[in-house]
């Protein structure tokens, strides 16, 4: 899978632009806040309908226009594919494949596979259970529709329910009909569960594989689904803690409190992690999406690595760099760094000023 062109008009701070980039790896290189971070990020959108950056569609909108248009040209195996995404400030995104408006993000969703490698994956490791869980589906999603289209119902119902347990709070007889959302929410939350036991499963042998790679044997990681309830037992736990779902007026078990553990030789990496086992295991955790994509769907992702290679030592550098050979990679930096210099060429250079993206060729 490649991208071969890329138009450009009223995005962030970028200028109006048409490039086609370079079937291997694609430098964008120039100062801090120039908006490299920001070619990236419009790539992502086109992919999964969603900002890596922002909730607010609308701040992706550059400051002086009141809308923002992105064209990508895709070529895959056996087709070629054009997504168009129109933004508006006073109106619902617009996204257009082939021409024809997609009447639901899941229809989105396969296009363009991408992977993003940030320094900002410490996260994945250190922050809580929510940044793990929308890693867990984002990647799910652009891999499964029927994973996209369960987990959509799974968070409607559940919205369903926690209204009515709220409103049972003040009309006591409602509970009589809370049997009906409870049904449904064990179906689609049992269905999302066993998508995210069985992917975690294939992704943790991949991960350890890389990581092992990337210690010299030294690691060991584990990559451990921890579901807020087994499976099979959702039924028991919402019917054995329902008092205190009505008294707090919201539901707390089920796959939306779900969390997945990162352990090196048994221990925790996000407690007893160094700063180090943390970012390898963010790295390990990303070459193996590379890999499962493929294995899934037959086509190799494209890679967004922003800013990465500062954040690396020079072993871990020549590692990802040799790991991504061969596939089509969009990559920011502030400097040509050492790692870098033997794949680029003017073909894929790209300097960034003040919004302006300019091919160096």
């Amino acid at each position: 899978m490649q991208i071969t062109e890329v138009t450009l008009q009223g995005f962030r701070n970028l200028e109006k632009m048409h490039i086609r980039p370079s079937t291997g790896i694609n430098v964008f290189y120039g100062k801090n806040a120039q908006g490299k971070t920001n070619f990236l990020e419009s790539l992502y959108f086109c992919a999964t309908g969603r900002s890596m950056r922002t909730k607010y569609d609308w701040q992706m909108i550059g400051f002086d226009e009141e809308e923002s248009h992105i064209r990508l040209l895709v070529s895959k195996k056996n087709r070629n594919e054009r997504i168009d995404v129109h933004l508006r400030r006073d109106t619902k995104k617009g996204i257009a494949k082939n021409g024809i408006p997609i009447k639901k993000l899941g229809d989105l969703f396969g296009t363009l596979y991408t992977v993003v490698f940030s320094p900002e994956d410490l996260s994945l490791v250190k922050d809580g259970p929510a940044e793990r869980r929308r890693f867990l589906d984002m990647e799910l999603c652009q891999l499964s529709r029927i994973y996209y289209y369960d987990l959509q119902q799974y968070y409607r119902i559940l919205k369903q329910r926690n209204n009515l347990l709220k409103e049972i709070q003040k009309k006591p007889a409602l509970q009589e009909s809370l049997f009906v959302w409870d049904e449904q929410l064990i179906e689609y939350g049992e269905r999302v569960m066993m998508a995210r036991r069985d992917f975690l499963q294939r992704l943790d042998i991949i991960a350890a594989q890389k990581l092992n790679a990337l210690t010299g044997g030294l690691d060991q990681l584990k990559i451990i689904y921890k579901p807020n309830c087994d499976l099979g037992q959702m039924a028991e736990r919402l019917e054995r803690n329902l008092q205190r779902d009505l008294y707090l007026g919201s539901t707390n078990y089920g796959p939306h409190k779900d969390d997945i553990i990162f352990s090196i030789d048994g221990k925790e990496v996000k407690s007893f992690g160094s700063q180090g086992q943390q970012r390898t295991t963010a790295l390990a955790t990303r070459l193996a999406e590379i890999d499962l994509i493929r294995e899934e769907t037959g086509e190799n992702p494209v890679l967004l690595l922003d800013d990465v290679l500062s954040e690396l030592d020079e072993q871990r550098q020549k590692y990802l760099m040799e790991s991504i050979e061969g596939l089509q990679a969009f990559l920011t930096c502030t400097g040509i760094e050492d790692a870098i210099k033997k794949y680029i060429s003017k073909d894929n250079l790209f300097y960034v000023e003040n919004g302006r993206i300019t091919p160096e060729n």
